[in-house]
């Protein structure tokens, strides 16, 4: 295993920015995309080859791109940009399941987690879809299909 990687407090707010970006939620608060970024950085640690993907994508990235007084599609297009490079799928994979999987985001999203210890969801809610038109169930005789 390699040594853990280290960022300074800019490093991980030009983070925090790549993942709002990536991942937009005007709800959210800055506390998921922070623990997001740290299991980022716990991931990229874990071996040489993900510690030095890291180090160069971050020391590619422009942080003027990334400042939060910009708007959006200045970094929205950047990150198309380099859509298909090992940097940016190491910040998406593991963003995107660090950050879907913070129980705060839950709680925002409405999502109760999951339900198989509680007994499943038939008893909790997924059944009642009463926005939903009843189906309507015919039974087709033999005759009917002659």
């Amino acid at each position: 295993m390699s040594e853990a990687f280290e960022t300074n407090k800019e490093t991980k707010r030009i983070l925090v920015r790549v993942l709002r970006v990536m991942f937009p939620h005007e709800s959210f608060g800055d506390g998921p995309y922070e623990r997001s970024v740290d299991a980022i950085l716990s991931a990229a640690s874990q071996t040489p080859a993900q510690t030095l993907v890291l180090r160069s994508g971050i020391n590619e990235l422009d942080p003027d791109i990334f400042d939060e007084a910009n708007s959006d599609d200045s970094a929205v297009a950047y990150l198309k940009a380099i859509e298909g490079s090992q940097f940016f799928s190491l910040i998406h994979s593991n963003g995107l399941v660090a950050l879907y999987n913070d129980h705060e985001v839950w709680k925002i999203l409405g999502y109760e987690g999951p339900s198989y210890d509680l007994g499943g969801y038939i008893d909790r809610g997924f059944n009642d879809l009463d926005w939903l038109p009843q189906p309507r169930i015919t039974e087709y005789s033999e005759e009917a299909k002659k």
